[in-house]
C-alpha cells in the first residue's frame, strides 16, 4: 500500500471544460448586458467567483454577486449536459492505478459541488474519489491552501503525505502554502512555465505513475 494520498484540481486536470466555462461567461455578458473584457478567462482563472466578478466590474453586493455566480454555473452546466464531457488524457487510466495501489484520492477544486457533480454523471468518475472538497466548503479560495488541507484531512493523511495536481498558477501556490508537493499539469500554462514553480511538471497525466508518485512524496 502505497502511504500518500492525492488531491486533483478538477478543470484543467481532471477535465478539460475551459471552453465551456468561458462560453458561460460569455452567455452570462451577453444575458445581462455586462461589459466582458478580452483577457478575462485566463486571469480569472483558477478563482472563485466571488473574485472573478467584482474584478470584472460586475458587482460588489455580496447578494448580486452570489446571484450572477450562480447563474454562471448554470449556465456552464446547461452546456456540459448539452456537449457532454471527456476526461483528460491519462486521467482515469491514472485514477484507476491509484485506486489499484489503494492510494486515497480527493477533488479539492474552486468549481461549484454541482458542477463536479454533473460531470461525474457525464464521465462515470465518482468511484475514483474518497472526497470531493469544492470552494462552497471553504471561506478562503485558492491560493489559500484551504481547499487542499480539507481535502487532506477527508482522506485522514497529514498535508505532507499528499500531492496535489494542479494546472493554475495559483492552485500551484496553494499546494505549496498547505505544505504539500505539487504536480503541475500543462494544461493551461506552457510546460516551461510550470517546471520552476513545481516539484514534477508534465505535459499530461500520462506521464504520471504510482512509482514515480511515490519517489516524489518520499516513498
Amino acid at each position: 500500500m502505497a502511504n500518500f494520498g492525492a488531491i486533483f484540481d478538477w478543470d484543467g486536470v481532471i477535465i478539460d471544460s475551459s471552453a465551456q466555462h468561458e462560453r458561460s461567461w460569455e452567455l452570462l455578458a451577453a444575458e445581462r448586458q455586462l461589459p466582458l473584457p478580452e483577457g478575462h478567462f485566463k486571469r480569472g482563472f483558477g478563482k472563485k467567483n466571488e473574485v472573478i466578478i467584482p474584478d470584472l466590474g460586475w458587482a460588489t453586493d455580496p447578494d448580486e454577486v452570489r446571484e450572477l455566480g450562480l447563474r454562471k454555473e448554470e449556465l456552464y452546466r446547461e452546456l456540459v449536459r448539452r456537449d457532454g464531457m471527456t476526461p483528460l488524457p491519462g486521467a482515469r487510466e491514472l485514477l484507476a492505478a491509484l485506486r489499484d495501489a489503494d492510494v486515497p484520492c480527493a477533488v479539492g477544486s474552486s468549481t461549484h459541488r454541482e458542477n463536479i457533480e454533473t460531470i461525474f454523471e457525464a464521465t462515470g468518475l465518482r468511484p475514483f474519489f474518497r472526497a470531493v472538497v469544492t470552494g462552497e466548503d471553504v471561506v478562503h479560495g485558492k491560493p489559500a491552501p484551504d481547499v487542499f488541507l480539507a481535502g487532506a484531512e477527508r482522506i485522514g493523511l497529514s498535508p505532507g503525505r499528499c500531492v496535489v495536481f494542479e494546472d493554475a498558477f495559483v492552485g500551484i501556490d496553494a499546494a505549496h502554502a498547505g505544505g504539500m508537493k505539487c504536480v503541475a499539469v500543462a494544461t493551461t500554462n506552457p510546460l516551461e512555465a510550470l517546471i520552476p514553480r513545481a516539484e514534477l511538471a508534465v505535459a499530461s497525466l500520462e506521464e504520471v505513475t504510482v512509482a514515480r508518485l511515490i519517489e516524489l512524496v518520499g516513498g
